[in-house]
């Protein structure tokens, strides 16, 4: 009989889910600079928050989304990457800006950036109906905050309210959604079994 060893490359070994990371990176910055969009914060906490884009909204997702490749799952390796990179633009952005090495961009530029963010949002959320409904859930709060963020910057308003300001509200609604299902992943993987459901796809088959 074929005894395997320890040192046996054959004996298949567990592996982590990359997933609750990348959710954590992107929820805890997202409620960060959400809390600014709001006016809950001043604008001059931006400074604290680009190193933190960098280095855990940014990384931690590009991080995630590299192990979700290694893992086949192309859903989350492309969500992952995406968005890690997305804190990267909007973190060299304010880094490049700040320091006089590019000009103040217009307004409605970075509206323009942000509406096709929401456009890839939008689609990605689609893909979701087939995935948990927590996923679910934040990819549908995460492309309206790109869209109320969008048309904050185009100018628009609701009322006397700036959209924008409605888009930073949604976006902490967002991270803190994307902590939760970090949470419960974390939870249901350390415990080796589900104690709280994720919900099923809208979309079975």
């Amino acid at each position: 009989m074929l005894q395997l060893t320890e040192n046996d490359q054959s004996v298949s070994r567990p592996t982590a889910n990359p997933g609750p990371l990348g959710l954590a990176g992107f929820g805890l910055t997202t409620v960060v600079l959400s809390c600014v969009n709001a006016g809950l914060m001043p604008h001059e906490a931006i400074p604290v928050i680009v190193p933190l884009a960098f280095a855990y909204g940014g990384v931690a997702q590009i991080i995630a989304g590299i192990l979700e490749f290694r893992t086949g799952n192309t859903f989350g390796m492309v969500a992952f990457l995406s968005y890690g990179l997305f804190w990267w633009w909007f973190a060299l952005l304010q880094w490049t800006v700040g320091a006089g090495w590019l000009a103040q961009p217009p307004a409605s530029a970075v509206a323009s950036v942000l509406l096709m963010w929401g456009v890839l949002t939008f689609l990605l959320w689609i893909v979701t109906f087939r995935l948990s409904l927590g996923v679910w859930s934040i990819f549908l709060l995460l492309w309206l905050t790109f869209f109320f963020l969008a048309a904050g910057d185009f100018g628009y308003l609701i009322g006397s309210v700036g959209c924008g300001t409605i888009g930073g509200y949604l976006g902490i609604l967002t991270g803190v959604d994307a902590l939760l299902v970090a949470f419960v992943e974390i939870l249901n993987a350390t415990a080796s079994r589900i104690i709280i459901p994720l919900g099923r796809p809208i979309f079975r088959n």
